[in-house]
């Protein structure tokens, strides 16, 4: 416990910003227990009311609470992109420690589709290939996924190339240890906090990445309460009805904030100049 204490007396920032994530994602889970009003209930009767009262953030065309849409977007948004950054973080590392261990045809053959996928624009190939298997929010992950694994592979491979001749390296193959166990006991742990601390500040990107491809009608679709999918139906009604957009595009911003302000606290934390301080 004195050892905690001590932890977060030394790290301030990254025990308020963890303390901030657990706070979002406990709200997420939490919102059925909450939230009274469903976020898939309409009424057109009470279209487009100001917030106020019962309404926190006001209504939608339909007449849905716009305050629980949000909390219920959190939901799928939070889940989304912790799910796309940890497919991409084991999708890029297993490959790059591959391509950067072995060599040969494995390497050439790994890095040759990492520059290939490079050379478009991440963006457009990703509404590309979402386009192509259709609109919803696992397709828009793998979409992202496709295009965003080369960052980690490429990363892990200039990693693992920095201690692949190392002499501790060629002592445990002279001893007999296979490469699967010399993988695991050098290679691994000598990447992994770099691609950490990478994938903890791509979260909020990763999110910005589908909320985007929502937007743009290639994501979740209607009537799940998605931020991006809300911000592209309130567009039509930003100056009328400003609230449809306000709300679901700070909810956005407050939690990529969060993120990338959280990765650079671990990379702090993980930094081994700092250690020696």
């Amino acid at each position: 416990m004195k050892r905690m204490l001590d932890f977060v007396r030394l790290h301030k920032q990254f025990a308020i910003l963890s303390a901030l994530v657990f706070l979002l994602i406990l709200t997420a889970v939490s919102a059925p227990l909450w939230i009274k009003i469903s976020p898939y209930a309409s009424n057109l009767k009470d279209a487009f009311l100001p917030p106020a009262g019962e309404h926190l953030f006001g209504t939608d065309k339909l007449g849905r609470d716009v305050f629980s849409r949000v909390i219920y977007g959190s939901r799928i948004s939070l889940t989304s992109s912790l799910l796309l950054t940890i497919s991409v973080l084991f999708l890029g590392t297993v490959l790059g420690i591959t391509a950067g261990y072995f060599g040969g045809v494995i390497d050439t053959v790994v890095m040759r589709i990492a520059d290939m996928l490079i050379s478009f624009p991440g963006m457009v190939l990703a509404i590309a290939v979402a386009g192509i298997m259709g609109a919803s929010t696992m397709n828009a992950v793998i979409a992202i996924l496709i295009v965003s694994w080369t960052k980690y592979a490429r990363l892990a491979r200039s990693l693992v190339l920095k201690i692949r001749h190392k002499d501790y390296i060629y002592a445990a193959l002279t001893t007999g240890s296979k490469n699967l166990y010399i993988l695991k006991k050098y290679m691994l742990p000598n990447v992994m906090p770099t691609l950490i601390v990478t994938a903890a500040s791509d979260i909020g990107t990763m999110m910005l990445e589908l909320a985007g491809l929502s937007f743009l009608g290639f994501g979740a679709k209607p009537p799940l309460a998605e931020w991006g999918l809300m911000l592209n139906e309130g567009r039509i009604y930003m100056m009328d009805y400003p609230w449809l957009m306000i709300y679901p595009g700070f909810a956005i911003c407050i939690v990529v904030v969060i993120f990338n302000l959280l990765g650079d606290s671990l990379r702090d934390i993980l930094d081994p100049r700092n250690k020696t301080k």
